[in-house]
């Protein structure tokens, strides 16, 4: 794997690549966003050689790779949140016939509203959560101000956690195959057990008039 990107993740590209695919991923929970930054940071970690013996000019810095991937998560939440919100009649029948966007705006909208975000941090690591709690609090009309600071923490404990598996993963397994496979893994079962909290967490009950 790390042969074949050798080019790439040694070229300052790297980062305007790592940027995009984080930035599109909310709209194509497909792409490997996540693949790439831990590869680039298991390159990070292999200093002045590559798993052949050669010397790279250059490695990736891992704060700029945090930077890049952090940023680009946060402007993508936005892009998205913007579009649910501003969708129109036609955007919010395409929401009701999907059952994890119907329940996203259940959780969002007494959650955001008190304050209780850590949804939003959840959701950024399971599968295609990202993209359901991003465009269920714009479906939801949420305030960008209740939305905004948990998405900003997300996407920052996000990029660091994909950037450290990548690192330490190629310190201490080697910065090959093994360790950027194991750290992929590492960042799969964080997905997993995300995915799991999220559908443990029951939605909010409306609140009932006394009679």
């Amino acid at each position: 794997m790390l042969e074949s990107l050798g080019p790439l993740v040694g070229s300052p590209w790297i980062y305007a690549v790592v940027a995009l695919s984080v930035l599109l991923d909310v709209f194509l929970p497909v792409l490997p966003s996540g693949v790439l930054v831990i590869t680039a940071a298991t390159a990070a970690a292999a200093g002045s050689t590559t798993v052949t013996g050669q010397v790279p000019r250059e490695v990736p810095s891992l704060l700029i790779l945090i930077l890049c991937a952090a940023t680009a998560s946060v402007l993508g939440d936005l892009v998205a949140y913007r579009l649910a919100r501003r969708g129109g009649d036609r955007f919010d029948r395409a929401i009701a016939r999907s059952r994890r966007l119907t329940k996203a705006q259940a959780r969002l909208g007494a959650t955001l509203a008190r304050g209780g975000g850590a949804l939003v941090v959840i959701a950024r690591f399971a599968p295609a959560g990202r993209s359901v709690v991003s465009l269920g609090a714009g479906a939801a009309r949420r305030r960008v101000r209740e939305f905004l600071p948990w998405s900003a923490l997300a996407g920052v404990i996000w990029a660091g956690y994909s950037v450290g598996l990548g690192y330490f993963g190629g310190q201490w397994l080697g910065a090959s195959w093994v360790g950027a496979a194991v750290s992929v893994f590492a960042l799969f079962g964080a997905g997993a057990l995300a995915a799991y909290v999220m559908r443990r967490r029951p939605a909010p009950q409306p609140a009932t008039e006394p009679a």
